[in-house]
């Protein structure tokens, strides 16, 4: 669009859209007072889901749609997954919801492991899964992915939709830039994830990604060699460090029964 000439430029960026009833995304420009608001809500939402999983860790994130049931065979390899990573010492978080969350929750929950899970707020409320031990409802995405990302040491993606997609390549984004090094990523089900991998593929050939950008993601339908390669970045980078509640902060409190 072009801007108008001269004195009507500064009457160009007056304009501002009004929503309609439908379309409350689009409430731009607010009063400075509604941003400064605003901003308090989302560091209310960061400490309340910082507070909640200080003690949680070390995680293994599993993503995946929450449209499968249990009878499905993804259901059921999220099981073994969180099974899995229960046997492993690790934590299983998820995002606290139903179908592939519920599974990869229930495969540790069941098996001695810790399993616990970040759940979004949603208009049509997504009740969160009975196989945590702990869990946190988030109002916004953006602050519910970083929680997600900020206690987990690798991830597993399951076949999803919309959501999984972008927790995936939210991932391979902080990769790519080292925000977070030496992080395993596995993506489950090759023939489910055939196209993505050839859009990688064709990004490396196009040289809009590197090769080094996908040295950490593994595709695969075997959900041993998923944990081996998640097993093997973690040997190599990282070792096992108690960290203590503080007394003071109320933290042994907030330990058993924070969410």
């Amino acid at each position: 669009m072009e801007k108008p000439e001269g004195k009507n430029n500064r009457k160009y960026f007056n304009l501002k859209l009004i929503p309609k009833p439908e379309s409350g995304f689009l409430y731009e420009p607010q009063s400075r007072f509604q941003n400064f608001k605003f901003a308090l809500q989302v560091f209310k939402e960061f400490m309340k889901g910082l507070r909640a999983l200080h003690f949680v860790g070390p995680c293994i994130t599993v993503f995946g749609s929450a449209r499968f049931s249990e009878d499905h065979s993804y259901y059921k390899e999220a099981y073994e997954f969180g099974k899995a990573i229960a046997k492993m010492g690790g934590t299983v978080m998820t995002g606290g919801g139903p179908g592939i969350m519920e599974a990869a929750n229930r495969g540790a929950y069941e098996n001695g492991g810790k399993s616990v899970g970040c759940n979004i707020q949603l208009p049509h409320e997504q009740m969160q899964n009975p196989y945590m031990h702990k869990w946190v409802t988030i109002k916004y995405f953006f602050v519910r992915k970083v929680l997600l990302l900020k206690y987990s040491y690798g991830f597993v993606v399951m076949p999803g939709g919309f959501g999984t997609m972008d927790e995936l390549f939210e991932t391979a984004t902080l990769i790519q830039t080292n925000t977070i090094q030496s992080f395993p990523v596995v993506v489950f089900g090759k023939e489910y994830y055939k196209d993505l991998r050839d859009l990688i593929e064709n990004m490396k050939q196009e040289r809009t990604i590197s090769e080094d950008d996908t040295q950490l993601i593994l595709f695969t339908d075997d959900v041993n060699e998923g944990m081996d390669h998640i097993r093997k970045y973690l040997r190599k980078n990282y070792f096992m460090s108690r960290i203590k509640p503080s007394r003071w902060l109320f933290e042994n409190k907030l330990k058993r029964n924070g969410r």
